[in-house]
């Protein structure tokens, strides 16, 4: 069949059309989706105050809460524990914070929709234990890491936060951080945001996080620690760095909060940790319920079978308060969504910000 001049004509003007509907079509949802992106960001900035307010008003209703539950403890009570309102437990229908809700409060244009606060006693301080030898290796063994790290991991730690460029052995300064891309300086100071941790040299993501951890909240260090060998993959751990240690605390433990994990990083054998948990969480056996029954002074930890002796020397290192706490405040203006956060320390009814920050 012969093709005419014509027909060659219309066929590439077919094509032209083609090609250029098609690049229309791209450069439409180009266009649709910078729209949509440039509407968010501008609804963001509108709401930019409101969402501000908002979660400056939920760390004050958290301030309130932690002022109302040391002013007006129960009969006989001067202790913190999970079943308490602060903890997200069941208000006695005759406490001054039975009205008070934690969740889903209508507020100006938006929505406070949690507060959550978590004291920070029941983690062990990564500042005051780095240098106990026992207590670090304790927790890397129940953390899972593999044995060959443990002293890379307790040497660096302690080089981080020490002020001087002496590297401890198998630890690493700022001329070990200095040949990694990026490279950066040892802080040479003491741990203030705990996810500084990933900066440190032999700590990975699994060993801070933990092996069955996902959806790892946002870290400005994430992604930035040398790795080491990780994991012990015979290990049974199911926690990580995140869930046992904090950066800013009294330095106790809260017998009434604390994990058995926690309990058994401080020296207690598993029977005993299990036992003090057992014991607080009431008949049901699940903190937090109202047939909880905290301890209302270290001394009691007698009942779960400790001779004299032994429990004299935990007592020590307990308490049944908590001082400082950390306050997480989901908000939300229209489609607009922002979470704050604040460290908080009391002090009888007196409530400090020690730092708020957003994501």
């Amino acid at each position: 069949m012969k093709i005419t001049l014509r027909q060659t004509s219309d066929g590439i003007a077919i094509f032209i059309v083609l090609i250029s509907v098609m690049a229309l079509t791209a450069m439409a949802f180009v266009f649709a989706s910078q729209m949509k992106v440039e509407t968010k960001l501008a609804m963001n900035s509108n709401n930019e105050s409101e969402l501000e307010w908002l979660g400056r008003s939920g760390i004050e209703l958290a301030r309130y809460t932690l002022a109302q539950e040391i002013s007006t403890p129960g009969p006989g009570q001067r202790f913190d524990a999970l079943n308490q309102k602060w903890a997200d437990g069941p208000a006695d229908t005759n406490d001054v914070l039975a009205g008070i809700s934690l969740d889903d409060i209508p507020l100006g244009n938006g929505f406070i929709r949690k507060v959550k606060i978590t004291d920070n006693e029941r983690k062990v301080n990564i500042n005051t234990a780095v240098n106990n030898e026992a207590l670090m290796t304790q927790a890397m063994i129940l953390i899972g890491v593999d044995a060959s790290e443990i002293p890379t991991i307790i040497g660096s730690i302690q080089d981080w936060i020490d002020p001087d460029d002496e590297t401890h052995v198998n630890g690493a300064e700022s001329d070990y951080y200095q040949t990694l891309d990026p490279p950066y300086f040892a802080k040479n100071a003491p741990i203030d945001d705990l996810s500084e941790l990933l900066l440190i040299k032999g700590i990975n993501s699994d060993i801070y996080f933990g092996p069955n951890s996902t959806n790892h909240p946002p870290s400005r260090f994430q992604g930035r620690s040398p790795d080491g060998n990780g994991l012990n993959p015979t290990s049974q751990a199911t926690v990580g760095m995140v869930d046992v240690f904090t950066p800013i605390s009294s330095g106790l433990i809260n017998i009434n909060t604390a994990s058995a994990t926690t309990l058994r990083m401080i020296g207690m054998d598993e029977a005993t940790a299990d036992k003090i948990i057992s014991l607080r969480a009431g008949p049901d056996g699940v903190d937090g319920t109202e047939d909880d029954m905290p301890f209302s002074n270290v001394g009691e930890i007698i009942n779960a079978g400790l001779p004299s002796q032994i429990a004299q020397q935990f007592m020590s290192l307990l308490t049944v308060r908590s001082s400082t706490f950390e306050v997480e405040v989901d908000v939300e203006v229209g489609q607009s969504h922002r979470k704050y956060f604040a460290t908080l320390r009391r002090d009888t009814r007196n409530i400090q910000i020690l730092g708020m920050r957003w994501e």
